[in-house]
């Protein structure tokens, strides 16, 4: 059996991030990252659909540790490249498993470490003993996307695709498109495909709010050609988060402001002909779902051009040449992309125990956002929701860092959040009413109204309780 003091689950963004502060934070630490599939990237390999790019700034998607050098919204292919580079640089590849999935997880109250079961590139079961186990497998599922269980659409006799699972040989040439849904992807696809398509149509059943952002923030840009690379790159990444912070407080604070400033966006873009209060206007605030970002206004380009437009309607059944609509309207297709969503699947689909009995994390409150009550020993990354995955991403690596030498100064064996006082009202971990969210309430712990116990969502504020605060902060209780 295999000994290691700490386990990463997964080799993305995240679990790359977690190797690297492990490496250089904890060198006397042994550790390895066990990656289910056969490449590293996680997202930006798996997705290969036209035109995958990120939906947030890469100077904060990027790791602090390496300056982000390319476009502020850039594409999936070299996003894949940045973490290949990563990985060489700081010498990381020999820690990385691939095609090792982890199966089950069983902490041993006796022996204080996790054991766990993971299926290697041979096809065998070994078992691997960790004092300490770090999730860093992301938000969802990579087997599956979500398609919602549409009428008749066995009947359908043109091509059904799922972004998620792209055919590397669809030819969408000169073809009638039409893409379900009105999230990022959906946004993205649409003007990635529409100047070699006959005709794009993005059917939604309701609006979504749309930023139109520059694809290269000219303050970035010109302090690229101005500074040094490390304070490019500080004044780069801090110019987007405050920015984006304050935008989503703006919005939370004035929320009827800020959809006005929204609309009045997507109206100077699309001109006063356009019905921007049928296919731009949400029912809900700004910031109750994820906004969607518009590079470069690309989206707005492709529908004044006629090669794209947006239909608001609900599918009431697949046909044999495309959709009847709810309206009575039927669009003819070639090709139906089915871009409504993902799976959330929180801890890659791991069998977690805890002395043999089932850990349903649905029962449990999360600490400080990253790890579980009465849970010992594990942390799960989860990135912010109103800002970049990898700001907290880098937070929660951090801290993992400070928690293991804390315990190994101390000659502590066991780490566990515990609930004690007062942790105000329960609530739901993710305060957004996106349909992939509520989906998956069940898989997720709760969060409290007061911390450690709330989840802030507000990079600030982390990075001081999580990078300077005390780590025997009377509610992690440690033992030997």
């Amino acid at each position: 059996m295999q000994d290691v003091d700490v386990v990463i689950v997964g080799a993305g963004i995240s679990g790359i991030g977690a190797a690297y502060h492990l490496k250089t934070s904890c060198p006397d630490h042994s550790f390895v990252v066990f990656e289910g599939r056969d490449r590293l990237g996680g997202t930006w390999d798996l997705f290969r659909y036209p035109g995958i790019r990120s939906d947030s700034d890469m100077y904060t998607l990027g790791f602090a540790f390496k300056p982000w050098k390319g476009k502020t919204i850039s594409d999936g292919a070299t996003i894949l490249a940045y973490l290949e580079e990563t990985v060489e640089e700081f010498g990381l590849g020999p820690y990385l498993r691939f095609q090792h999935r982890v199966l089950a997880a069983n902490w041993s109250s006796e022996a204080r470490r996790w054991l766990v079961d993971v299926r290697t590139d041979a096809g065998e079961v070994e078992r691997v003993r960790c004092k300490f186990l770090f999730m860093c497998s992301g938000y969802y599922d990579y087997a599956r996307g979500y398609t919602p269980d549409f009428a008749d659409m066995d009947r359908y006799g043109g091509t059904l695709v799922h972004p998620q699972h792209w055919p590397e040989d669809l030819d969408y040439t000169g073809k009638r498109v039409v893409v379900i849904g009105s999230g990022a992807t959906a946004m993205t696809l649409v003007p990635a495909m529409a100047g070699k398509a006959a005709k794009v149509t993005m059917l939604q059943r309701s609006p979504t709010y749309v930023l139109d952002l520059p694809g290269q923030d000219p303050l970035a840009a010109t302090a690229q050609r101005c500074l040094p690379e490390r304070a490019a790159h500080v004044l780069s990444r801090w110019s987007s988060v405050t920015r984006t912070m304050a935008f989503f407080h703006f919005s939370k604070a004035a929320p009827k402001a800020s959809k006005r400033l929204l609309m009045a966006g997507v109206r100077r873009a699309l001109g006063p002909d356009y019905d921007v209060d049928t296919h731009f206007n949400p029912r809900y605030g700004p910031w109750d779902q994820r906004l969607c970002v518009v590079p470069d206004g690309d989206l707005f380009d492709a529908i004044n051009s006629g090669q794209a437009e947006v239909v608001t309607d609900h599918v009431e059944r697949f046909t044999e040449t495309g959709l009847k609509l709810r309206s009575g309207a039927e669009l003819d297709a070639d090709i139906v992309v089915t871009a409504t969503g993902l799976r959330m699947l929180i801890g890659g689909n791991i069998d977690f125990r805890r002395d043999g009995e089932p850990i349903v994390l649905k029962d449990h409150m999360a600490y400080k956002a990253m790890m579980v009550s009465d849970i010992p020993n594990m942390a799960i990354c989860f990135g912010y929701t109103n800002a970049s995955w990898t700001l907290k991403a880098d937070l929660t690596a951090e801290y993992v860092c400070r928690l293991l030498q804390h315990m190994r100064g101390g000659g502590y064996e066991v780490c566990v959040p515990r609930i004690r006082g007062n942790f105000g009202s329960e609530q739901p971990f993710i305060d957004l009413s996106s349909g992939y969210i509520a989906r998956a309430v069940d898989q997720m712990p709760k969060q409290g109204s007061k911390a450690p116990w709330r989840l802030r969502e507000n990079y600030a504020l982390d990075l001081v309780a999580l990078r300077y605060s005390r780590v025997d902060d009377g509610v992690m209780e440690f033992s030997r």
